[in-house]
């Protein structure tokens, strides 16, 4: 019985361990991808630029939606691992092409 919850200790302590090992290799690559990021944006090709279209979606009786296209625009983005200057990275929004606005 003893020796159970000196097993499950050690696996917990392991996990904790694992989650906080990914967490620093986060925040240590943080501060390399800002650095790799200005000198792009100094060289000129830190940011980019994606085309995403809009939606808005008015709901309807019986808890439906009805999507109404309201235009294709260029989204700006950075060229980063990680979100710069208030914008989102490129890979990011080439995966979410699509913006819908609820009413």
């Amino acid at each position: 019985m003893e020796e159970e919850l000196v097993i499950e200790k050690f696996v917990f302590l392991m996990v904790l361990r694992g989650i906080g090992i990914v967490l620093l290799i986060a925040a240590m690559l943080y501060p390399v991808d800002w650095a790799i990021w200005r000198v792009r944006v100094a060289r000129g090709g830190g940011m980019g630029s994606v085309m995403v279209k809009t939606y808005t979606a008015a709901g309807l009786k019986g808890g439906k939606l009805d999507y109404f296209p309201t235009g294709t625009f260029a989204e700006p983005c950075s060229r980063s691992l990680y979100p710069q200057e208030g914008h989102n990275p490129c890979w990011w929004v080439e995966r979410h092409r699509e913006i819908v606005t609820r009413y």
